[in-house]
């Protein structure tokens, strides 16, 4: 659906037209440096330089805060256009969400106080919250409305990480941080569970598509939350078998969600196998944690990264992939080299996930390597797309 003022929509620059265009690109510009970086700060290569309150603070917060949700804005802001038929935001309300993020980025890297840094980081997700709500206020869209419950509990995490910030207490981070994951795998599991099987059906041109099963998705999203509730109270921060046994009920589900998804044809359509890929680590991510509340394994951290890097991360850099054709009047083939971006995730995935206990230092470079490469070969590639006004000549 494209916006409703057609003549003021097109006298708008072409990167303001939409939301999806200044937050997938610039946050895959800032992920594919922000990853090398880190690896280069936690290697001992860049020691004469800190970010405020430190490298694994700033790691721990902008690969979630910053990357992971400018995608989420970049998705949402345009699909509540499609989903509520209002018009979606853009021109000068974009660009000063969009600067909002940018300075937020930059709070950190420059220094600033956490009295400045805090309300900055804190005032992106609100606005995105704001936006979000009123479109779908508007039309009493209620089936959306989840979405907007999981935001304002991503501002609630944001700001249990800023406060164990502030108190010096690491702990408290951690909680905050790995909240705010299980709700990014919840907003994963609603709209992956609504868009994956639509794409696989429309892709494969197959008759019928899959019917999803309410219960199944309703229950999924209720334990993704619930998770996130764990890890706030601390809780899941333990080892617990109740916990380890909540984590396997998951990952049954979503396992049970792929089956019921699966067609062979998808080998053949790489914007479709990455999407099943990621949703599949989301599944080798919950399994992990499982084994770990069971003390069957001794680290839970190649497990998290399964959720965050293979998971997350690639759902992300599937979805933008299709999404930027799409909504730039393009028909659905990927540019040149852009199934490589997809293989070189999930190579960078599996070196995170299982060879990191092996050899600690040549995986985390080989993942960083592999990681950056993929979303250098997006951003090449999509860049020109998010500038320059749609190919059809509508508005968007």
């Amino acid at each position: 659906m494209q916006v409703l003022d057609r003549r003021k929509a097109l006298s708008i620059p072409p990167v303001w037209r939409l939301a999806f265009r200044p937050f997938f690109l610039a946050g895959s510009i800032f992920a594919m440096l922000a990853i090398p970086l880190w690896i280069a700060a936690w290697t001992g290569l860049w020691p004469g330089f800190q970010p405020t309150s430190g490298w694994l603070a700033w790691h721990r917060h902008e690969m979630l805060f910053g990357f992971a949700m400018a995608i989420v804005a970049g998705f949402l802001l345009t699909a509540g256009q499609t989903w509520t038929g209002q018009p979606g935001v853009s021109g000068n309300r974009l660009a000063v969400l969009a600067g909002v993020w940018l300075a937020a980025r930059l709070s950190w890297l420059l220094g600033l106080p956490l009295v400045l840094l805090i309300p900055l980081n804190l005032l992106f997700l609100l606005g995105v919250l704001v936006l979000m709500a009123r479109m779908l206020w508007v039309v009493r869209q209620k089936r959306n409305y989840p979405i907007v419950a999981v935001l304002s509990l991503m501002i609630g995490a944001e700001v249990l990480v800023f406060s164990g910030i502030a108190l010096g207490n690491d702990g408290l981070q951690r909680q905050g941080v790995l909240a705010a994951l299980w709700l990014v795998a919840a907003l994963m599991t609603l709209i992956g569970g609504r868009v994956i099987p639509f794409f696989t059906h429309r892709g494969l041109g197959r008759v019928e598509g899959v019917k999803p099963w309410v219960w199944l998705d309703v229950g999924l999203l209720v334990g993704s939350a619930l998770i996130a509730v764990l890890y706030a109270s601390g809780i899941a921060l333990q080892q617990n078998a109740a916990t380890g046994l909540l984590f396997l009920a998951i990952g049954a589900g979503h396992l049970l969600r792929l089956l019921r998804w699966y067609d062979k044809g998808i080998w053949g359509v790489p914007l479709l196998w990455s999407l099943h890929l990621a949703m599949l680590w989301l599944v080798v991510a919950t399994v992990g944690l499982a084994l770990w509340n069971f003390a069957l394994l001794s680290n839970p951290s190649p497990s998290l990264h399964a959720l965050s890097v293979g998971a997350m991360s690639g759902l992300i850099l599937a979805m933008i992939a299709r999404v930027t054709l799409g909504h730039t009047g393009r028909p659905l083939e990927l540019p040149p080299g852009i199934v490589w971006a997809f293989v070189l995730f999930n190579l960078g995935a599996l070196s995170r996930v299982f060879f990191s206990t092996l050899w600690p230092l040549a995986s985390l470079w080989l993942a960083a390597a592999c990681w950056a490469v993929a979303l250098a070969l997006y951003v090449w590639r999509y860049a020109p797309m998010l500038v320059s006004a749609r190919v059809d000549g509508h508005p968007g």
